[in-house]
């Protein structure tokens, strides 16, 4: 029996179905026994695992890692349950393990590690060990291996990542072995949401982006008319009115997100997905129109900066600029599709100025588009050669190397980046940074958080009127109090 895993991911919002769990049971389906158990849906994970090992017998525990409260949760379960069950086999994967594989071997209850696209990486693994056969040959593997000397301690061995597994190739979801209503909620979009994942990978390298090291610039998805047949299930079979698509990038081939948006424009559900601005303002106009007419709702897309110094050292690629932000602001507001815009602010080598610029620029796309949604991260390295990673470690920056230090509060901040606590900010841009994002939240409330009413938003944006238009950010403390009697979340902190 195999046992796979998902980690609470917070106590803020209805939990997301596990994709990630779903996809490796596919793969497993009808040649291993295996279960899905979702922390998110239970009162007491510990005990609910503790109890299905014993009962079952099951031999290996997969768990799916995303840095921030996934990992929180998953460090302290993982080492009880490895020193309640010693004979329990804990293989870690996802994004947290794919890039940080050592401290997780350190830690000397997680086993192995899957790294990169992990679904049949995990099932030749768990083919190994139940034939009792030597697993280290396996790409994308990262285990402790032996040392050669006599008595030695064990060394830690990363294997090649394994190629990127063809999404088209692959079975579809057992949706059988998840109770999939448990997961349908409201959302901006449409009172009864599920998401659905299409594609693997992104063709571009930005060098602050964790996907870059897990694909390479790869990018391979499902066909148009395989993603609208599941779109179709889903409304069919659970009654979904709107559908989240967590591709890295789904937007990257425009015939085929022409042609799923025409085989769904009779359903009249809501959709959302995340793409690229260069990318997207080189589509046609019809295709703008079939996407307008499918339900598209809201695009999430990386603006990053109000700097095109900074885009360059991103490597966002040469056709990356703020002109052409401005420019994708103009057109979806043209079509009545709302532009989900992140930033990534403080980046080094000058912080204060990159900063500034980008609150600027903030400030011009909403004049040009209220309804534009504007997300704000700090700037997180990621373990991948570039200009902006090398700055940072010339500034002192360096990665935790073990678990524990990992899951305590400043870094799981930094896994979620949010953190500002960063060698290269100094206080005072901290608090501006802070404060700045208090009245911009507070003054353009966000569309995403369907709890927050009417009059609720008028409160918000009445209070934080003066601050915004006389750029006075400083110790908003009305606006903290405001925001914790509403109760008010934002998409970054809470999710859809």
């Amino acid at each position: 029996m195999i046992i796979l895993y998902n980690p609470p991911s917070s106590a803020n919002h209805k939990p997301v179905l596990p994709m990630s769990l779903l996809a490796l049971g596919a793969v497993l389906e009808g040649e291993h026994d295996y279960r899905i158990i979702d922390g998110n849906l239970e009162a007491d994970p510990v005990t609910a695992l503790d109890r299905t090992i014993t009962e079952s017998g099951a031999g290996i525990l997969g768990v799916t890692v995303m840095p921030g409260p996934q990992l929180g949760h998953a460090v302290p379960l993982c080492r009880e349950l490895k020193a309640s069950h010693p004979a329990l086999t804990i293989v870690w994967g996802g994004y947290f393990p794919t890039q940080h594989y050592e401290a997780c071997l350190r830690s000397g209850f997680v086993d192995y590690v899957v790294r990169g696209h992990g679904e049949l990486i995990f099932k030749a693994l768990v083919g190994c060990l139940e034939r009792g056969e030597d697993p280290s040959h396996l790409p994308g593997l990262a285990f402790r291996a032996e040392n050669s000397a006599a008595g030695g301690p064990s060394v830690i061995q990363a294997n090649p990542l394994a190629p990127i597994p063809h999404p088209e190739a692959m079975p579809d979801w057992p949706y059988h072995c998840v109770d999939v209503a448990r997961y349908i909620r409201p959302t901006f979009m449409g009172s009864r949401t599920l998401p659905h994942h299409s594609s693997y990978g992104c063709p571009f390298f930005c060098n602050f982006c964790a996907v870059v090291n897990m694909v390479s610039g790869r990018w391979l998805s499902q066909s148009a008319e395989r993603t609208a047949s599941v779109t179709r299930r889903l409304v069919r079979e659970w009654g979904v009115n709107a559908v989240d698509f967590y591709d890295n990038n789904f937007f990257t081939h425009e015939a085929r997100t022409a042609e799923f948006a025409k085989r769904i424009a009779d359903l009249g559900i809501g959709w959302w997905g995340e793409g690229r601005i260069d990318t997207l303002l080189r589509y046609s106009d019809r295709s703008w129109e079939l996407m307008r007419q499918s339900g598209l709702r809201m695009v999430f897309l990386g603006a990053e900066s109000g700097s095109d110094e900074t885009l360059q050292r991103m490597n966002k690629g040469g056709s990356a600029s703020t002109e052409k932000t401005l420019e994708i602001v103009r057109k979806m507001k043209g079509y009545g599709i709302v532009p989900e815009l992140s930033f990534v602010l403080g980046n080094p080598p000058d912080p204060e100025a990159d900063t500034n610029d980008t609150v600027e620029f903030i400030r011009k796309v909403k004049r040009l588009n209220p309804a534009a949604e504007i997300i704000l991260y700090m700037y997180t390295p990621v373990p991948l050669a570039g200009e902006l990673y090398e700055r940072a470690k010339a500034e002192g920056f360096k990665f935790p190397e073990t678990l524990e230090e990992w899951v305590s509060p400043n870094w799981m901040e930094f896994s979620q980046r949010r953190s500002v606590n960063v060698p290269w900010l100094d206080d005072p841009l901290r608090r501006h940074i802070r404060d700045f994002q208090w009245v911009l939240n507070a003054y353009y409330p966000t569309t995403t958080d369907i709890r927050l009413a009417g009059f609720k938003r008028v409160a918000l944006r009445v209070a934080a009127a003066w601050r915004y238009h006389t750029r006075v950010y400083g110790h908003p403390i009305e606006l903290r109090a405001l925001n914790r009697l509403l109760a008010y979340q934002r998409p970054e902190t809470s999710g859809f």
